[in-house]
């Protein structure tokens, strides 16, 4: 519940533009479920939020018929969701001081363009050193890699982290196709990676840094992202 006269806190969600997996023609870009769970939480605690992109415009997704999946469907069925996610803000028209947090939701197709994405970085990093919260799921803390603070440090450097492993890829089918195997990219980066049994949920809190092992982590970020934002 929103508190009448109080000043509503928002999220910035960036997106990936890529439409595909790796280099293949296989449709792609944000995996649905791991954007629509978070969202769920946001909406149920009264708190805003923008989509925006590295190019702007409609971003791609995928996972949008699964069935059983009442959240990704009634999320997916807003006109309001439907309208920022046809038209995201590109990264040029950001204004990161509009923000409380910033959340990566995962999907194959940001190791193709966030992973590597300078702007966002730049942004992510004046978020966070001015006490802001950064939130991850899945392929989503690919985009917390080139982040680089103004000690010259990465933003992972010292904070324990999860995202989607290497055995998730095996089981998915994905690991020839992928650019990078984010597991080892981060393992390699961060102060701490840690893992549990393919699919499992894990949710990992470190500073004010959020992030999930995968889409069975979404749910369980969105709740530590709202407990961080109350």
């Amino acid at each position: 519940m929103t508190i009448i006269g109080a000043v509503m806190k928002k999220v910035l969600i960036p997106l990936t533009n890529h439409e595909t997996l790796g280099d293949t023609e296989q449709a792609n870009g944000t995996y649905a479920p791991e954007l629509t769970h978070v969202l769920n939480e946001l909406k149920n605690a009264g708190i805003d939020y923008d989509i925006a992109s590295i190019k702007g415009g409609k971003a791609p997704l995928y996972g949008t018929d699964i069935e059983g999946d009442d959240v990704n469907n009634a999320i997916l069925a807003d006109e309001s969701f439907q309208n920022r996610i046809n038209n995201t803000l590109p990264v040029g028209e950001v204004n990161i001081d509009n923000y409380d947090a910033v959340f990566y939701p995962g999907g194959f197709g940001l190791l193709s363009d966030l992973a590597e994405n300078v702007e966002f970085a730049q942004l992510s990093a004046k978020h966070y050193e001015n006490g802001g919260i950064i939130a991850a799921v899945c392929h989503g803390p690919a985009a917390l890699l080139p982040i680089t603070l103004s000690n010259d440090e990465p933003l992972l450097a010292k904070v324990s982290i999860t995202g989607f492993t290497r055995e998730e890829e095996i089981d998915f089918g994905t690991l020839e196709h992928i650019p990078f195997l984010l597991e080892e990219a981060l393992a390699r980066k961060a102060g701490r990676y840690s893992k549990v049994q393919p699919w499992g949920s894990l949710v990992i809190e470190d500073k004010n840094v959020i992030t999930g092992q995968n889409p069975a982590s979404a749910h369980g970020v969105g709740e530590a992202l709202v407990k961080k934002l109350a």
